[in-house]
């Protein structure tokens, strides 16, 4: 009976997973805005929803004044309620007469939570069936929504963990947080499997979860594993049409934390599927197909090896492509698919194969994740994703290319083959390392043999090697001035992927067309990170910038070097030359009248964060109307013009200006 009331919510569900672009969306001429402006309120409507939100407002100061540790943890969990309601009013992102329904329902369950809080308590936080939680981002300090499905059967005061599955949702145009609030405390779901935690992450809107959205599902797991009792080694990704995509995606960055993984059409890669499903025709430049490995997962396909996967497609749904293009790709490192298709079936889940997915599901929850595999297989383009369980690759030879390890366990041997690397590490926690500890460990990497140190008393173990003159040779690679690092390898987006503060100028531009060109890409950053990521960022004038802003945030510089002051102590120590008369990066200099330099660097007054010059993330709006087309669009830097009109044919539409050239910095953070 359950299993039919839930195959009875997923089919109403279909049309929230929807087709939302096409060929008509491929002139760049013609860009509809997404999200797309909502209904005219009345202004009694409006007036009620102010009221509402100030008497909200009211108690979230007074819970913030209270200090009891209760209320201050769980204020997100108002919050989200209060910042829901208030941008989607002011930005006119009520698309119906329904959704100001629902924006009066969400500051009644805020106003709710609030005066529960101030009694002391919190019952949500035992609640079963929907609920629907909130947490605070490190991004942008936003509190930000999520949902969850607790089992009816889980005790909020008992001892066993349970499993957690995490469900991307598909394309929504008209997903607001209001919407999302709304949704959640509502519809079950596709799944809801026995003695399972069903998390669904907002994802910060409809950017198939990536880089934001990336972000957010880490933070909504991480926040709901502080929160829940959950097993670490029983959590999965599963996902459908955006969702399917978002799913491909984690099952390969993050390949080692799941014990499966269940994409259902959506997309698996970038160029094929838009040129199957979109129609487009494809101008990229080269760097740009470099970044396009970044999500890709055909250029992944290895890592796959380490997650149990269930593919889904409709036999006659056009993004069976994604599953299609992935079935090739594993078979060429040796993995068959498991696809199971959904007979005659379109853009949906076929309730026979949704059974049958469920019933493998189980099977594989019972074996959970693997612990400590003896062959470990990783490939990267980029050292913000370097590990895979037991082996971390600390090095590259060059970013964006292919580094490829696979690491295997015979006795007390590590046989490594590795191509492009320059740095490994392994590390066993207690009670996992396999080895002899009264024998010495011997690493065999490329047929060359070192000794390495033996295994601890409490079968712990760890060893370092990096590349040096032709050899490896034990211990990681000296520090000798910058070096490309996980967590501070570029590109320009990653700088939105951690904690950033907004440096606005105070100073007089260096000239007219790029103090016009500075300021309005400014104000674009700042408007498209709450419209497309739904955030506020952080924001300082270049005067007010401290010693904690430095040391907690990657600064993003606005304007130029007689503008901004940050970006005049700095500019010294940046591999930048800049003046009144010219601009470069890399040999060629460019007219400072109408150029402008676009960049990622570690930070010269804090070398573990960003500074990044004149730059939002870099996909723009034309990229909002397919998911696919989401990715990063610049390197680490670039010289564009912001005064000269591009010829007839070049893809001005997807960058700030046009690039005249522009580059990935070396391993070193030196220009090429």
């Amino acid at each position: 009976m359950r299993l039919h009331i839930l195959l009875l919510v997923s089919l109403s569900m279909i049309t929230t997973s929807a087709y939302g672009d096409g060929e008509g969306d491929n002139n760049p001429d013609k860009v509809r805005q997404v999200p797309r402006v909502g209904v005219q309120i009345s202004e009694d409507d409006r007036s009620r929803l102010n009221t509402g939100l100030e008497e909200l407002a009211g108690l979230l100061e007074k819970l913030k004044n209270s200090k009891a540790d209760l209320a201050l943890t769980l204020l997100p969990d108002v919050e989200i309620y209060h910042r829901a309601v208030k941008d989607n009013l002011e930005h006119q992102e009520f698309f119906s007469d329904k959704d100001i329904v629902k924006a009066f329902t969400a500051l009644t369950h805020g106003k709710e939570r609030a005066q529960e809080l101030l009694n002391g308590r919190a019952p949500w936080l035992s609640q079963t069936g929907l609920v629907v939680r909130g947490y605070r981002s490190e991004l942008d300090g936003s509190a930000q929504p999520y949902g969850l499905v607790i089992p009816e059967n889980y005790q909020a005061n008992g001892e066993k963990a349970v499993r957690l599955d995490i469900w991307f949702h598909g394309r929504g145009e008209t997903l607001s947080e209001t919407n999302f609030i709304d949704k959640q405390s509502k519809v079950v779901g596709y799944y809801s499997p026995n003695d399972t935690i069903v998390l669904h992450p907002y994802g910060r809107y409809s950017n198939a979860f990536k880089f934001a959205g990336e972000i957010d599902v880490l933070e909504a797991m991480e926040h709901v594993k502080s929160q829940y009792r959950i097993n670490n080694d029983l959590i999965s990704v599963r996902g459908f049409s955006m969702g399917g995509a978002g799913c491909w995606q984690f099952a390969h960055l993050y390949a080692d934390r799941w014990f499966a993984a269940t994409p259902g059409a959506g997309f698996s890669e970038t160029p094929e599927f838009l040129k199957s499903f979109q129609k487009e025709t494809l101008h990229p430049y080269w760097w740009e197909e470099k970044l396009w490995r970044w999500y890709d997962t055909d250029d992944n396909a290895i890592n796959l090896a380490h997650v149990p996967l269930i593919a889904y497609s409709g036999e006659d749904d056009i993004q069976k492509q994604a599953a299609d293009i992935m079935e090739i790709a594993l078979a060429k490192e040796g993995i068959s698919l498991v696809h199971i298709i959904g007979p005659k079936t379109g853009h949906r889940i076929h309730p026979d194969s949704q059974a049958i997915i469920e019933e493998k599901m189980y099977s594989l929850a019972r074996i959970g994740n693997d612990k400590l595999p003896h062959i470990v297989n990783k490939i990267t383009h980029s050292l913000k994703y370097n590990r895979q369980y037991w082996l971390t690759i600390t090095g590259l030879k060059e970013h964006w290319e292919p580094a490829r390890v696979k690491a295997e366990i015979k006795g007390n041997r590590v046989v490594i083959v590795a191509s492009d690397v320059t740095g490994l590490k392994f590390d066993m926690a207690a009670g996992l390392a396999p080895f002899d500890m009264t024998e010495d460990i011997s690493i065999e990497i490329n047929n060359q043999v070192l000794t390495a140190s033996k295994t601890k008393s409490d079968r712990s173990w760890s060893y370092e090697v990096h590349w040096d003159d032709g050899n490896w040779v034990a211990g990681p690679k000296p520090q000798n001035g910058l070096q490309k690092k996980h967590g501070l390898q570029g590109p320009i987006d990653d700088a939105f992927l951690s904690s950033f503060l907004m440096v606005t100028p105070t100073g007089e531009p260096i000239n007219e067309a790029i103090g016009k060109w500075t300021a309005s890409e400014q104000t674009h950053a700042i408007k498209h990170w709450r419209q497309h990521f739904r955030g506020h960022a952080r924001i300082k004038k270049d005067i007010a910038v401290t010693e904690e802003d430095i040391e907690n945030h990657n600064l993003i510089l606005w304007g130029d070097f007689s503008s901004n002051k940050v970006i005049t102590d700095i500019l010294a120590r940046l591999p930048l030359t800049w003046n009144k008369r010219g601009v470069s990066i890399g040999e060629k200099v460019f007219d400072a009248k109408s150029h402008a330099p676009i960049m990622i660097y570690p930070n010269p007054l804090n070398p573990e964060k960003y500074i990044v010059i004149n730059s939002g993330f870099t996909y723009r709006e034309y990229a909002y109307l397919n998911n696919a087309r989401q990715v990063p669009m610049l390197p680490d830097w670039a010289i564009v013009d912001v005064v000269n009109k591009p010829e007839p044919n070049d893809s001005i539409y997807r960058f700030p200006g046009i690039p005249k050239d522009a580059n990935f910095f070396d391993e070193n953070w030196g220009v090429k």
